[in-house]
């Protein structure tokens, strides 16, 4: 979907048509969920701070999310999805894979069906969507973001090399701005010039990610589309209101997220045996740190002391932090980790801050 979530709002509220709006809380700690393409025209961006996005727009509109409006919106969306094929893996609330193969064989049927996609899609919730066909999917990622809003992008076998070749690594699906920076750093800075580099060495220097990235230069990725949804973990974080530094301050923001936390954990069934506590200090600089147990965390009396431990064990007591979070992973049961493994070869490993 195009900027999904302020197009909603713009839908459903006459007055924000055509302004430059973003979805997120008007705070000083705020952060843009989405940003509509009039605020985008100014520079504002997805995971902005709101702060930098009303620097960058002063007449940027922020709107509260309705994250209920949202889910509603997206289940008509897949609707229509299923219309043309059972074979869906959501991405997101507003982005999913479709293999439409037992439909066509044929780049033609496809743009048709593309099309028809689209028009229900707007006849439905009058939103616009844009849509990537390809052979694989990582292409079809690429194409769907390649002529937004409202675009239609295809990449043939015939196309897809040449297209790669000339490809910034920045619109690489799994390459983030760290990997990209320390790519820029050995002289990568396009399809083809990661291509040059061997498989052994991509792996020596980025571990199994370097893999995929060795055949996503060669347009090659043979994972298939799953309509099974493997939860891998349960998690939840809280940007203060302002850097703290206060023991006992730290202690009871830590209390509200472990039951945060356990509410979502009973809310998902989700049962894991590994914590993990992430804290971002006032100068971004980011930490995690993991305890797994031999039973499960699905408690506030068995998360809330590990979780305490941990925060000390790595709290810099010269530093404030700006942010916590709590997060359960390493499900438990036998039947989910044979699952697991099915997927493990296929992982999109996205970059995470240090």
């Amino acid at each position: 979907m195009d900027s999904f979530f302020a197009s909603v709002e713009q839908r459903d509220n006459a007055e924000l048509k055509g302004k430059p709006i973003a979805v997120g809380s008007d705070t000083i700690r705020g952060v843009v969920s989405t940003a509509s393409y009039e605020a985008r025209l100014f520079g504002v961006r997805s995971a902005m701070s709101v702060v930098k996005a009303k620097q960058l727009c002063p007449q940027l509109i922020l709107v509260p999310p309705r994250f209920n409006i949202y889910k509603e919106v997206s289940k008509t969306i897949h609707e229509v999805f299923h219309d043309y094929t059972e074979l869906i893996e959501p991405l997101s609330l507003d982005e999913a894979f479709l293999d439409i193969t037992a439909c066509t064989s044929t780049y033609d049927k496809a743009i048709n069906i593309a099309k028809e996609i689209k028009e229900k899609i707007q006849q439905r919730t009058q939103l616009t969507a844009s849509a990537g066909i390809s052979y694989n999917k990582f292409l079809a990622k690429i194409a769907s973001d390649y002529n937004k809003p409202n675009g239609l992008f295809v990449l043939t076998e015939a196309e897809a090399l040449d297209f790669i070749d000339n490809l910034v690594i920045e619109r690489f699906w799994g390459i983030g701005r760290k990997t990209a920076l320390r790519l820029h750093d050995m002289g990568i800075f396009t399809g083809k010039d990661l291509k040059s580099l061997s498989q052994k060495r991509l792996i020596d220097i980025f571990g199994k990610p370097g893999n995929l990235y060795y055949n996503f230069s060669r347009g090659i990725d043979n994972r298939a589309v799953h309509t099974d949804s493997i939860r891998k973990s349960v998690g939840c974080e809280c940007t203060f209101e302002k850097d703290l530094q206060d023991n006992s301050a730290l202690t009871i923001e830590l209390y509200h997220l472990v039951l945060d936390l356990v509410r979502r954990i009973e809310k998902t069934h989700f049962k894991g045996k590994t914590l993990t506590l992430k804290v971002k200090y006032a100068d971004f600089h980011q930490i995690t740190r993991s305890v797994t147990s031999v039973n499960v965390f699905n408690t506030k009396d068995q998360i809330l002391p590990v979780a305490k431990r941990l925060l000390f064990d790595i709290k810099n007591f010269d530093c404030s932090i700006r942010l916590m979070g709590l997060s359960i992973s390493n499900p438990s049961t036998n039947k989910l980790q044979e699952k697991l493994k099915k997927y493990q070869e296929g992982d999109l490993f996205i970059d995470n801050a240090l």
